[in-house]
């Protein structure tokens, strides 16, 4: 699995983490999912990820979205 999917398949989890929270523990988790939202939209424009560096320093291979 390269980098790209593993992003793809870490930000889903963490949506669905998020909205389990939000209906379970507090209403206030919502800003989680927002937060997620936001950090993919501002990937797409500027092709900088969080995650896909973090994953990429623990040596999962790249793709050919993030580099």
């Amino acid at each position: 699995m390269n980098i790209d999917r593993l992003v793809f398949v870490f930000a889903g989890s963490m949506v669905l983490l998020s909205v389990v929270l939000t209906q379970y523990v507090h209403a206030n988790f919502v800003w989680l999912t927002v937060f997620i939202g936001a950090n993919l939209i501002q990937s797409a424009f500027t092709g900088f990820c969080p995650a896909a560096k973090i994953f990429n320093m623990i040596g999962i291979k790249t793709g050919c979205a993030f580099k």
